[in-house]
């Protein structure tokens, strides 16, 4: 097993399935121009392939599936099937949900339980304005046919100071109405807000300043979380709980277990770091040639992880995944 010298192993794997996204958020892509897929995308074989290495080299334990947006690649159906044969104690999806209601007969039969869907607000003007793409109600519609399957519903919303803080009320409100847990999650300085120190502290809104606005209407307590868990999760008795990935107000690097693979073929071991190893020509190599390389790689990766905090970088999150 492949560990450092602060006891951390990559458990969580984020496989990135393509780069392509129907929304141009404006936290993500400034420019307003929509993300396609590259030219050099992995098939979803080798993707498939590449997480199967990837659990016997590190012990990835458990898959979540990222984007750009997944459920806009034509590989999801073929990628799915697959990786649900590989033995995952726990594969879970992100997605801006406007597809949600279309794909979802292929996400239950697939065994898709939990799932993660991006939400910024519930007034449909600031909706347009930060999406840049799709429109709320079909958004709403996936969310409520997905919960209505059974599907357990974590809605990520990223507070953003003059666009949609007037937002945080309405939408934990909404969510705790219906049995989804919301996550908050603060600003990262990635990507153009890591070279425009102004443009992030404008829009940067912190765990306190949330928790002091949700204290005005909700009492609250911390509630427990996995050691290796990103977000500091709160209980509100009796209705239901929320958390914070508060990325910069609590550091949570020295804990962290996630491994990313760009759907390029490149491994990612920290969002903080610029250094990304390139493993897809491993992928079509036999396990006993694969295998040795990979690790090698990975060792690498895990160097690159921050000790105490997250401090910046310049890679555009939706080409990785969240």
């Amino acid at each position: 097993m492949i560990v450092d010298r602060q006891g951390r192993r990559f458990r969580n794997l984020r496989i990135s399935l393509t780069s392509a996204c129907n929304y141009a958020c404006t936290y993500c892509v400034p420019n307003g121009k929509r993300l396609v897929a590259a030219q050099d995308e992995l098939s979803a074989e080798a993707m498939v392939r590449g997480v199967a290495y990837l659990i016997e080299a590190a012990g990835i334990e458990r898959l979540r599936i990222t984007g750009g947006e997944p459920l806009v690649s034509p590989k999801l159906e073929t990628f799915m099937r697959d990786v649900g044969q590989l033995g995952l104690s726990d594969i879970s999806l992100t997605t801006n949900g406007q597809l949600l209601a279309r794909k979802l007969p292929l996400l239950l039969e697939a065994g898709i339980r939990r799932l993660n869907v991006s939400l910024d607000t519930l007034d449909p003007d600031a909706f347009r304005s930060i999406a840049r793409g799709g429109d709320l109600p079909t958004v709403l519609d996936g969310l409520q046919q997905a919960h209505d399957a059974g599907i357990k519903i974590k809605v990520n919303m990223v507070p953003l100071r003059g666009q949609n803080l007037d937002q945080v009320m309405p939408l934990l409100a909404f969510c705790l109405e219906r049995g989804y847990e919301l996550r908050f999650i603060e600003l990262m300085r990635m990507g153009h807000l890591a070279s425009d120190g102004n443009a992030f502290l404008q829009q940067f809104v912190s765990l306190q300043q949330l928790l002091s606005l949700i204290g005005e209407r909700y009492e609250y307590l911390q509630a427990d979380a996995p050691v290796d868990a990103t977000a500091v999760r709160y209980q509100i008795p009796g209705l239901g709980y929320f958390g914070v990935i508060a990325n910069e107000s609590v550091p949570f690097c020295r804990t962290c277990s996630r491994l990313r693979l760009s759907s390029t073929g490149w491994l990612h071991g920290c969002l903080s770091s610029s250094n990304r190893h390139y493993v897809g020509d491993l992928l079509n190599k036999p396990r006993h040639e694969a295998l040795p390389a990979l690790q090698g790689l990975l060792l690498k990766a895990l160097g690159d992880k921050q000790e105490v905090a997250f401090s910046g970088g310049a890679t555009v999150m939706k080409i990785i995944g969240g």
